[in-house]
């Protein structure tokens, strides 16, 4: 006799520990299986998950998937990737996520895979855009039931699951190597000051002492920090302990997710804000005028694109082809000046740099033939149609002035 199986994200958290249950007794699945996707998560996620899987009778997988994870955020800078002004995180992790689940369940022989998102976020989509390129069901028991978190705490204590509330159950916090994000609560209070202690990877800005930090790129990607070599879960690593020192990375938003529904997000990204800052400063100094404000549409696109986890999509391949030509040049350092809750670029250098030091010097006179006074000839021009329509618009009202009344009807 067969016995079916479903695969389920499972975090080991609230809504995740609910629905293995909820798995078997409304869906009829005979197997629950727990899969866990490490995208560098904190170690007491995992085991917390381990407990409670145990505790479940609940057998799991644990996936490594973090140098995948990095690949990606390093990709996302190459496409100096934001959504509404903050660095992609979580956006970033759910295709890495729901790929690495799905390979699970197929190679378990499962026949759905399921999350416990609600229907009211942005997870469920991407993590669905994945698994629905299979023929396996796809569960999503807490949207489909139309379950509440204060029906998931009450179910909880009624069936006496291990469900442990974490941080008091003030905050939903979600935590990859590029991120993490805090929502939920009083937090859902636009006008709600959060209280210091919400904030994990950065500390209170002003409080570190002003620090220089060098990072070198190859192609569009940070390949080392203060000229040493780093694969890039290590450098990400050590970018978020370094800048997360000097407060850098906080934002704090209204953001609109894709159902349409506007949420209050608070996240902190360190290492994110300074390679995304470092990567711009150094394309601002290699690449012409014309690719920037191209690649801005670009990018744009890329970005939009990941926030929707669908960076498999054929419209990102063909946006990563014009990104990677531009990158051929984006190959040099740049030193950021962390201070007050701030990183900005203070120093950049490039054997590809599209700058001559001498041409926009004013110090000098001639530079490769050309001289200031040549520019004399384009200054006329300059403005030329603007003067003449300018010119005719005057000309009329002087006209219509002149006439009788003002030119209004007798």
């Amino acid at each position: 006799m067969s016995t079916s199986k479903v695969a389920l994200a499972f975090s080991g958290g609230l809504d995740t520990t609910v629905c293995v249950p909820l798995l078997k007794e409304e869906y009829g699945y005979d197997e629950v299986v727990g899969v866990t996707v490490d995208v560098g998560q904190p170690a007491e996620e995992f085991d917390e998950a381990d407990e409670t899987a145990d505790a479940l009778g609940v057998e799991t997988h644990v996936v490594d998937a973090k140098a995948e994870f990095a690949d990606l955020c390093l990709d996302a800078v190459r496409a100096n990737a934001d959504y509404q002004g903050y660095p992609l995180g979580t956006a970033l992790a759910r295709p890495v996520i729901a790929q690495a689940i799905l390979d699970v369940a197929v190679d378990e022989g499962c026949d759905a895979v399921a999350h416990g998102c609600t229907g009211k976020g942005n997870d469920q989509l991407r993590f669905e855009a994945v698994w629905r390129t299979s023929d396996l069901e796809v569960i999503a028991p807490i949207r489909e039931l139309g379950l509440t978190r204060d029906w998931e705490v009450e179910y909880a204590a009624e069936h006496d699951l291990p469900v442990d509330g974490g941080n008091g159950g003030d905050w939903s916090i979600d935590t990859n190597l590029w991120s993490r994000s805090v929502e939920g609560d009083a937090l859902e209070d636009p006008n709600y000051v959060p209280p210091e202690d919400i904030y994990e990877w950065t500390d209170t800005p002003g409080e570190a002492e002003t620090e220089l930090v060098e990072i070198t790129f190859e192609e569009g990607y940070p390949v080392a920090l203060e000229g040493e070599q780093m694969d890039a879960v290590t450098l990400v690593e050590t970018l978020n302990d370094l800048a997360g020192e000097h407060g850098v990375g906080r934002t704090d938003m209204m953001e609109d997710r894709m159902l349409g529904l506007k949420v209050r997000e608070n996240y902190e990204h360190p290492a994110a804000t300074a390679l995304l800052t470092a990567h711009e400063a150094l394309e601002g100094l290699v690449l012409t005028a014309e690719e920037r404000q191209f690649k801005q549409q670009v990018d744009a696109q890329w970005s939009q694109k990941a926030y929707e986890g669908l960076v498999m999509a054929p419209l990102v391949d063909a946006l990563e082809g014009f990104i990677a030509t531009t990158q051929e040049r984006v190959t040099g350092t740049v030193t950021l000046k962390f201070e007050g809750g701030q990183c900005r670029p203070v120093g950049r250098d490039s054997e590809f740099a599209t700058y001559s030091e001498s041409a926009a010097s004013f110090d000098t006179e001639t530079v490769d033939g050309i001289a200031q006074e040549d520019a004399t000839g384009v200054a006329k021009y300059h403005g030329f149609q603007t003067r003449l329509a300018n010119g005719a618009k005057e000309q009329t009202k002087q006209a219509t002035e002149a006439l009788p009344d003002g030119g209004s009807e007798q």
